[in-house]
């Protein structure tokens, strides 16, 4: 049997398969409409109801384009665990994954042990291909995820406190003792950062807010995020000296922090052992999680949160779309290891965590993009197409002067209000204002003479003077260019009679 479909008083049948088709468009077609539309059969201006059925038109349109594109560009979905009956999901071990996934996925389970060169911190590029691991007595590696080959070692035998990629793999930035250094893929150093040798530096700055424990970045306006002693959170964009926006988030220091990768929640953690989830859009908390004294926090692609606390990681989920975290998973490593740094590997539901002796790898079922965009990060790009890739990003990179909370303004002009006249009372009023405000001032007391009465009356009068100056100089002015036209509009003036010969005469007509 097929599905009938009426319109315009005629039936259609649908073959079975194009039916599971159509269901399934109408079921991610509710997902980009915009809402209930609006009832346009109450409104009896033709005008409005023309302008708003084009509009409501052109948001139908485009939903169904998005299904579309969903439905054949983004065959894959996601999948978290689901629980039966009273069973609990942050109740499932690793063994227990370990059991029901392939073999690939498998591979993602492990232990890397390094007990003398501890602790570890991590980072991984956009694509998850790539992760570079530091410890804190000077070990830096690199590796390649996808055949588990280690691409380089070295040790700088100094103390490393941080590493991070830049652009992409073939370059990596690392915080030692006292400078940062960047080197090459190779291991090659390329630059110490003691001083600024090539290049400009943007900015540098002194909050005044107190020590820093914790900076993040938004990955969508690339705003800065810093987490200071008293509990504050200050953000910063490189051109502006003081802080766009200051947020009293804990009533004590702030201990880790984390941006959901939309860019419109933010995750705090602070010493009195809560973890706030903020919406920056309304620079609100949405959610308080008590009990986490959380040293790091991160988010994953499809918006799992996870918070590490001594030697256990909790995972927790926004299961309902209406951000309210919940518990969904946990893991506990050996008793003693101190966790340093959690990260999500993108396109993969992987959880690594970087502890005192060495780092460990979990399974966490929905946590990654089923669906990469090649031409947003590409894990399987080759050498051309990362050389491509890479001039492209630095021809379309912004200024630092572009960074700001809402980067939509960008490319926008700003719209022009046109100034109105004060009227003369207007003028009047704010002079009087002004000169009220002078005669308020208290005149410094001097040495005997120099305090008469006389004087001081000279001395308001002056303040006085000065008071008015700008209003009486504006007045002028415009006098000046009201005379001048006046002038240039009126009859022609008569010249003395030793210029009159000079004049050029008219062609009679």
């Amino acid at each position: 049997m097929g599905l009938e479909e009426e319109a315009g008083g005629s039936a259609k049948i649908l073959p079975p398969t194009e039916q599971e088709l159509s269901a399934e468009l109408d079921t991610k077609l509710q997902k980009y409409l915009r809402g209930e539309g609006a009832d346009l059969e109450a409104l009896k201006d033709k005008k409005l109801k023309g302008q708003l059925f084009v509009r409501e038109k052109l948001y139908g349109n485009s939903a169904k384009a998005a299904a579309k594109f969903e439905k054949w560009l983004m065959p894959s979905e996601g999948g978290y665990l689901e629980a039966e009956g009273v069973e609990k999901t942050w109740r499932i071990k690793q063994d227990q994954l370990t059991r029901e996934v392939d073999i690939l996925s498998s591979r993602n389970q492990y232990d890397i042990v390094l007990k003398d060169l501890g602790p570890y911190t991590l980072d991984f590029t956009p694509s998850g291909r790539y992760m570079a691991t530091a410890g804190r007595k000077g070990h830096v590696a690199i590796v390649d995820m996808k055949s588990m080959e280690l691409i380089r070692e070295m040790q700088v035998k100094e103390t490393v406190r941080d590493i991070v990629f830049l652009h992409n793999e073939s370059f990596f930035a690392v915080a030692q003792k006292k400078y940062p250094y960047i080197y090459n893929r190779d291991g090659i150093e390329l630059h110490c950062l003691k001083d600024v040798t090539t290049g400009e530096m943007i900015g540098n700055f002194r909050t005044g807010l107190g020590r820093t424990e914790t900076m993040q970045i938004n990955p969508y306006n690339g705003v800065v995020a810093v987490g200071h002693s008293a509990g504050t959170v200050s953000m910063w964009k490189p051109t502006s000296a003081a802080p766009l926006v200051k947020m009293l988030c804990h009533h004590g220091p702030i201990s880790a922090l984390a941006f959901h990768p939309n860019g419109h929640l933010m995750a705090s953690c602070g010493r009195e052992k809560k973890i706030k989830i903020w919406d920056l859009r309304k620079f609100e908390v949405v959610q308080t999680i008590p009990g986490h004294h959380a040293k790091t926090l991160d988010f994953s692609q499809k918006g799992l949160l996870a918070a590490g606390t001594g030697s256990y990681a909790q995972v927790l989920g926004d299961f309902s779309g209406t951000q309210n975290y919940s518990r969904y998973m946990g893991h506990s490593i050996a008793k003693g290891y101190q966790i340093g740094k959690v990260s999500f590997r993108p396109y993969e539901d992987v959880l690594v965590m970087g502890h005192s002796m060495g780092w460990s790898s979990i399974l966490i079922p929905g946590s990654g993009e089923p669906n990469f965009d090649t031409w947003v990060a590409n894990p399987f790009e080759t050498s051309e197409q990362r050389r491509e890739k890479e001039i492209h990003s630095l021809l379309d990179k912004l200024p630092p002067e572009t960074i700001m909370l809402d980067p939509s303004k960008i490319g926008t002009l700003r719209p022009y209000k046109k100034r109105e006249k004060p009227t003369k009372e207007e003028i009047e009023a704010e002079k009087e204002a002004a000169v009220e405000s002078v005669k308020d001032i208290a005149l410094k007391k001097k040495t005997k003479g120099r305090n008469k009465t006389s004087k001081r009356v000279m001395k308001r009068k002056v303040l006085i003077d000065k008071a008015k100056k700008p209003f009486l100089e504006k007045q002028m002015l415009e006098e000046g260019k009201v005379a001048g036209k006046k002038r240039n509009l009126g009859e022609e003036t008569e010249l003395p009679a030793s210029l009159k010969r000079f004049v050029r005469k008219k062609a009679a007509v």
